[in-house]
């Protein structure tokens, strides 16, 4: 099988030699722990023919690598890694990415940065557009209530009212689910996780979305798993393409949106839906439909779940983007037998789970004035939509498609401009963006830019980036 040659790098004005660049892979491998300790590592031929460079570079990486007494020699045996585990890195893990493109950097820079900050390229919306009138009300019914409730542990599947509550609210977007097919997580992401643990061992193949939301590849990472990735075209994931993956590689999941899509906007059509399921029906694989927008929605898109019955669909929600982000609360739907084993997985990795965030978030989506707050934050987001796509449109930066809902573009930059080198030198100017191949498994998204319309609402952020793309324009 072709392998691409080693890729040199330059550290300031000095380039890196051959034998720098046969160390820095094997040490990713170690960092990574692709290679544990008392792994053998590849004869020093097979080692040259891999990376396309003399056998003679290799010995000498090797014996540096001996010295630095990260690889140690058997006599007749060939050479082996030393030491302990290494503690486990995800940025280590998977290609080497610039940190401007890196998922966890992009999640660093949106979280960590104060709120003078603006953060169009992040993926929630801002404090002012959240329910925090809904979040006061629950707050002061909480301060009355029994003592449990502030104070005790959840029981093991969650909140049994706001569980039926779920049940009745997934009907509206066709999918019959019974209280007994619901568990509450303490988040969206948690829930994904659980799902990840419960089926998953290293080495399995994960198929994701080319663009997908970035902390997929993040999380997965975690998890030791092979990660393909399948464009997403403005109707859902190319069949062809998934055919063949599925051909080759055998996967056991396949994480999506389908509602709407993160980070493109697409909605999956009830024609590709269809065709998706059938393509997979005779496989073992599982899809799990990351469905966190759907508030968002004018009309409901299709939901393989509702399609599928549940049979080989598990689907994840959370209430981060609309009620609160700070009250962390999301839950996992799929069938009872499955949900009975993902209980006994949450109680041995969180055990009781939270009680009190389920409480405010039951009394928060009761309350009448959660559905006027989401009418209010639909028009404003179609009203931003537009101005967005306008001022971006008088920068020569246009949307793959205009969303039918929703809170992203994802938009093309002129020809020649690349979108992690716009976004370090926007950072630099106080304007968090997300290029992307933070979203792209197969980094073929360095033109693309991810703008939150609800956080793109300051004529600083167009003044900064016309700024930027003029500089880099006189550059080049």
């Amino acid at each position: 099988m072709y392998k691409k040659p080693i890729q040199f790098r330059r550290n300031g004005m000095r380039s890196q030699t051959r034998i720098d660049a046969v160390m820095d892979e094997i040490r990713l491998k170690i960092s990574s722990r692709t290679y544990l300790p008392s792994h053998r590592l590849p004869s020093v031929r097979q080692q040259a023919r891999t990376l396309q460079v003399s056998v003679s570079t290799v010995v000498e990486a090797y014996e540096r690598l001996m010295a630095e007494g990260i690889i140690l020699s058997k006599p007749g045996s060939g050479f082996y890694v030393s030491g302990p585990v290494a503690p486990l890195a995800l940025a280590q893990i998977g290609p080497k990415l610039d940190r401007e493109v890196d998922p966890l950097w992009v999640s660093r820079q949106a979280l960590d940065t104060d709120h003078s900050t603006l953060k169009p390229g992040c993926g929630w919306l801002p404090p002012e557009w959240l329910y925090e009138t809904g979040v006061r009300r629950a707050l002061r019914s909480m301060a009355k209530a029994d003592s449990l409730e502030l104070v005790e542990y959840a029981t093991p599947a969650g909140h049994p009212e706001l569980r039926q509550l779920i049940s009745r609210r997934l009907i509206h977007i066709g999918i019959e689910a019974s209280p007994e097919h619901i568990m509450l997580t303490e988040s969206g992401t948690q829930a994904i996780d659980l799902i990840c643990r419960f089926l998953l061992e290293a080495g399995d193949t994960v198929i994701v979305d080319d663009p997908c939301y970035f902390n997929f590849h993040a999380l997965l990472k975690a998890h030791r798993i092979n990660i393909v990735s399948v464009p997403y075209t403005p109707h859902g994931p190319d069949l062809e393409i998934f055919q063949s993956v599925l051909a080759e590689h055998s996967p056991r999941l396949y994480i999506t949106n389908s509602g709407i899509h993160n980070p493109t906007g697409a909605v999956l059509s009830p024609v590709t839906a269809h065709r998706l399921l059938k393509l997979v029906d005779q496989t073992n694989l599982v899809i799990v439909e990351d469905d966190i927008f759907a508030d968002f929605e004018h009309t409901p898109a299709p939901r393989l779940a509702a399609f599928d019955g549940l049979n080989r669909v598990i689907q994840v929600s959370s209430f981060s983007k609309t009620i609160s982000a700070s009250l962390r609360c999301g839950y996992i739907v799929a069938k009872n037998e499955w949900i009975e084993n993902l209980i006994d997985l949450k109680i041995a990795t969180s055990f009781g789970g939270g009680r009190l965030a389920a409480d405010m978030v039951l009394i928060a989506l009761k309350d009448s004035g959660y559905r006027k707050h989401m009418e209010t934050v639909r028009l404003r987001l179609a009203h931003e939509m537009q101005k967005v796509i306008t001022q971006l449109g008088a920068l020569n930066i246009h949307p793959w498609l205009v969303p039918q809902a929703g809170i992203f573009l994802w938009c093309k930059l002129p020809d020649g401009f690349d979108a992690a080198l716009i976004a370090r030198e926007c950072l630099k100017h106080g304007v968090v963006l997300a290029p992307g191949n933070a979203f792209s498994q197969s980094l073929n998204a360095q033109n693309f830019l991810r703008f939150n319309v609800a956080q793109s609402v300051d004529p600083r952020i167009f003044e900064t980036l016309k700024n930027v793309l003029a500089q880099q324009q006189n550059l080049t």
